[in-house]
């Protein structure tokens, strides 16, 4: 028999043993607790971190996709293989309406809607509703992408047998060839142009572009609102010296930024511009409904003409401040077309507006790669146009002189090679130049011409090696 006394022993071994087991059961529920806690705090911390990102990952989705499909008339599919194939960007679901003409994108919690008016080309809509963004006059210009081969370029589109001498063609064919790599560094280039002589000298597409196809100018756009204003100066209505004068600016030290200081990208404006968070150029571009306003609201933080700082809000200041000059909207909508575009034979262009209906000054003209050579070579010429002075006297060496306060990289809303930031270019080349690579070179001093356009993630092309290439196709006089 078991006696009492072993029972008892054998209770407590029991007791025990369940009191060992209670503990560890609290402390696995105790980590469960802990893990679920940091999980929680973890997806709150990244909705918080998230939020704020949302609209920008859907907003450049939706406008990009729609201006790709509507203007660019490209495939949904390829743009988004290869324009919208990065960051949180990949990630959105997107859906083209034909009918509405109008594209949705969604990621997590946001959607954001971009839609394309005639002649307007797209808009997000953002503080305003769909019906007031498309309530704006019709456009008696009409942008069209038909080549006229009855009429000699550059006026038409018709290329002269004529090949001017002091040419290494067969160099030239194969700089031009090199320029179309498919890998580093020379990823990603849609169409190169090569004018000599004012004479188109090189000209090849990639597969599934041609000379009939409308790209994004992104930065390129901002030398065309240089444009814009040297035409105004032209007209007696702008004098550069003068300042501004926005709304908001009368009774602070924002009174003194002068036009010169907005082209220069010197006006001491806070500005942040990095397209990899949420930043000024972010959040104008794709968070709010009225660019300029927007830009126009920052903060001075240094004196006019003393610190450059690049600035994309700069450029859509300038457009909602050219408003002004126009007794309607009807007049400053056909402005762009009647004072420049169409006086060039710029027939493709599709100049876009934000929400509020001010020209995207800083990044959105569409327009064919023959198009922006046409508007390299009025700057290449001096402002001149078949004999006609388009841009003012003297307006091209102002915006083609590298600022002091950039170090000699930027002048008037065009880039200066006066750093020689592109070592194997002349001093004297000065640009257009875009995000993702887009770029006009202007060589005054070869009466060189390149443009090239594409998709170019960062570091994935080298232009100053397609210059050298180039460029050893024309010898120096």
């Amino acid at each position: 028999m078991v006696s009492s006394k072993e029972t008892m022993k054998n209770t407590n071994k029991m007791k025990s043993k369940s009191k060992g087991l209670s503990k560890k059961k609290k402390r696995k529920l105790r980590v469960s607790l802990i893990v679920a806690a940091a999980v929680v705090l973890i997806l709150i911390g990244g909705g918080i971190y998230m939020n704020p990102l949302l609209p920008i990952i859907t907003g450049y989705a939706a406008k990009n996709l729609a201006s790709g499909v509507f203007v660019s008339g490209r495939e949904q599919e390829d743009i988004e293989a290869v324009d919208l194939n990065f960051s949180f960007i990949k990630f959105t679901r997107n859906k083209v309406d034909p009918e509405t003409k109008s594209v949705s994108s969604r990621f997590l919690w946001n959607r954001s809607t971009a839609i394309y008016q005639e002649g307007y080309g797209c808009t997000i809509v953002r503080d305003r509703t769909r019906d007031e963004i498309l309530n704006r006059p019709p456009l008696a210009y009409r942008s069209t992408t038909a080549l006229r081969l009855d009429v000699p370029w550059p006026e038409g589109d018709l290329i002269s047998p004529y090949m001017p001498a002091n040419i290494d063609y067969t160099v030239l064919r194969e700089a031009v060839k090199n320029a179309f790599g498919t890998e580093p560094p020379r990823n990603g280039t849609r169409a190169l142009i090569v004018i000599r002589d004012g004479q188109i000298v090189a000209e090849k597409y990639a597969d599934g572009y041609d000379a009939e196809t409308r790209l994004l100018s992104w930065s390129m756009a901002k030398s065309m609102t240089n444009a814009l204003v040297g035409i105004l100066v032209k007209e007696g209505k702008i004098d550069i010296s003068q300042p501004v004068m926005m709304p908001g600016w009368e009774n602070d030290e924002r009174a003194l930024i002068t036009w010169n200081d907005l082209l220069r990208m010197s006006s001491g404006l806070e500005w942040e511009e990095d397209y990899g968070n949420e930043s000024d150029v972010n959040v104008m571009l794709h968070k709010v409904g009225d660019f300029g306003a927007y830009a126009a609201d920052k903060p001075a933080l240094d004196p006019p003409d003393t610190k450059w700082n690049y600035s994309s809000g700069t450029s859509n200041i300038v457009c909602l401040k050219l408003r002004d000059y126009f007794a309607s909207d009807a007049e400053y909508y056909h402005f762009p077309y009647d004072a420049l575009f169409s006086r060039i034979n710029m027939n493709s262009v599709v100049f876009e507006t934000d929400a509020s209906g001010t020209f995207v000054g800083s990044s959105y003209v569409y327009a064919t790669a023959r198009d922006f050579a046409r508007f390299g070579l009025l700057y290449l010429n001096d402002g001149y146009w078949m004999g006609e002075q388009v841009l003012p006297e003297g307006w091209v060496s102002y915006s083609s002189a590298p600022s002091d306060v950039s170090g000699g990289e930027y002048a008037a809303f065009f880039w200066s090679n006066a750093s020689r930031e592109l070592p194997d270019a002349p001093a004297d080349m000065y640009s257009c130049e875009g995000h993702d690579g887009q770029m006009i070179y202007i060589i005054p001093s070869r009466d060189l011409l390149v443009v090239r356009l594409g998709y170019s993630r960062s570091g994935t092309f080298d232009f100053n090696l397609m210059l050298r290439e180039i460029l050893d196709a024309f010898p120096e006089n």
